[in-house]
């Protein structure tokens, strides 16, 4: 019997002290399986570098994408949305982007009333306005108060139309229900990403309503495009720069 004895090292040690892969490092497209490194993800603004499918953004992220530099938050103290004021290359704008992470973005009282101050922000500045939508439609357990949100939103467009301001809408995916049947579809220039689902109904629900399958690809920005319901499918890579060209042809600063 040898008079030392080596002792093993416990299998649950050696778990305890093996390396571990900080989680948050990579992502899996779902369109194409491509393992991305994160950061290099967020530096291509979301978009898959290999099959460009567009990940869903923070309303904060989508305003750090679309203005120059530093910009000026409104209304902070407010949950829902995201409003700012600041340049877009260079042109002066105000621009409320809708939170998908809080409540599927649905659009309430809140909403409505953040929307409404920021055109009225643009009346008052000036400046033009752009609205991103990503939204699930009205948010029902407000009931009529959330449908009411439609025609303020609306109302407060045509004033910013009378005053000769523009309005740019972007469309996410998604953008469904009363979004889409009010303030997402006013716009003076409708910009959608590629393959977001736009729609008022869910295709679900207009397959099992008329009992019929749907044509491949209906509802989305492509299909909306070439039946004439928005104006033009922009990558989000490029969507600063086009916003930017629309407006200097749509508006010219004070």
């Amino acid at each position: 019997m040898p008079w030392f004895k080596k002792e093993k090292t416990p299998i649950a040690a050696s778990k305890q002290t093996a390396v571990r892969v900080p989680e948050g490092l990579w992502v899996k497209c779902p369109s194409c399986s491509q393992v991305l490194y994160n950061k290099d993800l967020q530096a291509s603004l979301g978009v898959c570098p290999k099959c460009a499918h567009h990940f869903r953004m923070t309303a904060a992220e989508r305003l750090r994408s679309l203005f120059d530099g530093e910009w000026q938050e409104h209304d902070a103290g407010l949950a829902a949305m995201v409003v700012g004021t600041g340049t877009i290359d260079g042109m002066p704008g105000v621009v409320a982007a809708m939170e998908y992470s809080f409540l599927g973005g649905s659009m309430g009282v809140v909403v409505g009333e953040m929307i409404t101050r920021a055109i009225e922000r643009g009346l008052a500045a000036r400046m033009p306005v752009v609205v991103v939508s990503c939204s699930g439609g009205a948010r029902m357990m407000e009931g009529a108060l959330s449908l009411m949100q439609m025609a303020k939103i609306s109302a407060a467009l045509a004033r910013l139309d009378r005053a000769g301001l523009p309005y740019l809408s972007i469309l996410t995916d998604p953008t469904t229900g009363g979004v889409t049947a009010s303030f997402a579809m006013l716009g003076d220039l409708n910009i959608a990403e590629p393959k977001a689902l736009i729609g008022f109904a869910g295709p679900r629900v207009i397959e099992q309503t008329i009992r019929q399958k749907l044509p491949e690809g209906f509802q989305r920005s492509e299909f909306l495009l070439e039946h004439g319901m928005i104006d033009i499918i922009v990558d989000r890579r490029e969507l600063k720069a086009t916003i930017a060209r629309a407006l200097r042809f749509m508006h010219e600063p004070a």
